[in-house]
């Protein structure tokens, strides 16, 4: 039971405080969390032991947690399709019936692919 609070205990701290993407945060949490009910149902089935339910859990939990953090990347990177690489509003160009922005850095313009407008 101590092992399992402490592992909680742990899983609040490491995601209140990490800044990482939603990966690394959803593999450390899968692994704690796939970890600590490892533990219990080793000790509570088969063998009773513990330490193999423990280490099973945690792998599983990493790999299901790092997918679907990866997932939610993917999904956060492509929800603004109305802006530029670095926030820049899309400007649509009738002659070329295209989009474009203008980087804020260079002046220069550029289609909505990245490609030079000019």
């Amino acid at each position: 039971m101590k092992t399992t609070l402490f592992a909680l205990a742990a899983l609040g701290a490491t995601t209140a405080c990490t800044s990482t993407g939603n990966t690394e945060r959803g593999a450390l949490t899968g692994a704690l969390l796939g970890g600590a009910a490892g533990a219990i149902i080793g000790n509570n089935t088969g063998s009773g032991d513990a330490g193999q339910g423990a280490a099973i859990g945690a792998a599983s939990g990493a790999i299901a947690g790092g997918v679907a953090g990866a997932s939610s990347d993917r999904n956060n990177n492509n929800s603004r399709a109305d802006v530029g690489p670095n926030g820049e509003p899309l400007l649509y160009d009738n002659y070329a019936r295209r989009y474009y922005y203008v980087d804020r850095r260079s002046g220069r313009s550029y289609w909505a692919n990245g490609e030079y407008r000019g």
